[in-house]
């Protein structure tokens, strides 16, 4: 990967499916830039691409259209061999189902060296040790997946997925099984491994409650990223509490944005909206009743009809 490049980045990413004759568009145009070294989110309701981006960045699938890189690979041009290479040392991978990451027959230790086995290494011993540490596993190296609590079959899996030192780490739903305090455990885990090691981690999931442990979260929305939420000045622990959020809507190359639908419910936002240009902002108010923040100055004072999306 050149030292400029980000890490994950996707220009316009559509993927369609199509099923009986019907066609469902589960991307729409998606954009994404994830820098090196960036920790961050991406959360969205059940159906708004989410598991449709990830598998598409895991090398399990190939968009339709639109341009997706990671760590300098272009996704859509890859061999099937290039595909088995990229999926066993560009990136890797922390299931929600701890079926998918750990064999059920070996114990931690083992599980972690399988995967160095398979890459050729030599220093398996002193890499499952250097991980083991890492993320705080040492007491169950010895111990299989049916004995160890759910906090700690991720943290395993999350060494399994770094294992081979990958550029990338993808992450799905990797709390969805969780209790409360489990889930923060192993995001702090996930935190303080993209800290110390500096792998670029996307963690993908429908629970809003995990941008409080990132700083920056993207939210995606029927098949487009819609805003952006970063968090800046804390230290890996209590990112929620320590901070403030700042939110960003994502512009696309047309215009369209997408307002929070907190924003659209507080001020009953509908139909159409007021606009004034101003200096340094666009204002937006309801087009029924007085201007909250004051009267437009520019502008158009009335906007055109807009879907949702368009808003």
């Amino acid at each position: 990967m050149e030292p400029s490049s980000p890490a994950i980045l996707c220009r316009d990413l559509v993927r369609i499916f199509q099923t009986d004759g019907v066609e469902v568009q589960a991307l729409q145009g998606l954009n994404l830039l994830v820098q090196r070294g960036e920790l961050v989110a991406v959360v969205g309701a059940s159906g708004s691409g989410k598991s449709t981006l990830l598998t598409i960045l895991s090398g399990l699938d190939t968009p339709t259209a639109g341009v997706a890189s990671v760590a300098g690979t272009n996704l859509l041009m890859m061999s099937r061999r290039q595909r088995l290479e990229y999926r066993r040392n560009t990136v890797g991978f922390v299931w929600q189902q701890t079926g998918r990451n750990l064999l059920p027959y070996l114990t931690a230790a083992e599980n972690i060296a399988t995967v160095l086995a398979l890459a050729g290494r030599r220093d398996r011993a002193a890499r499952v040790d250097d991980l083991a540490q890492l993320l705080h596993i040492g007491d169950g190296l010895d111990l299989r997946p049916a004995e160890m609590s759910g906090g700690m079959r991720q943290r395993v899996a999350l060494a399994v997925g770094l294992a081979n030192a990958p550029q990338v780490l993808l992450a799905d739903e990797p709390t969805g099984e969780l209790d409360e305090d489990a889930s923060a455990e192993v995001l702090g885990a996930i935190r303080e491994a993209n800290e110390e090691v500096g792998v670029t981690t996307l963690i993908v999931t429908h629970d809003p409650a995990v941008s409080d442990h990132v700083r920056r979260t993207v939210q995606i929305r029927d098949g487009r990223t819609s805003t952006e939420t970063m968090r800046t000045g804390a230290g890996a622990e209590g990112i929620g509490s320590a901070t403030e959020p700042e939110v960003f809507a994502v512009l696309d190359r047309v215009g369209r944005l997408q307002l929070p639908a907190d924003y659209v419910t507080a001020l009953d936002l509908a139909d159409r909206v007021r606009l004034a240009l101003e200096p340094d902002h666009l204002g937006v108010w309801p087009t029924a009743g007085p201007p909250i923040a004051g009267p437009p100055t520019a502008g158009p004072p009335i906007a055109d009809p807009a879907t949702e999306d368009e808003k």
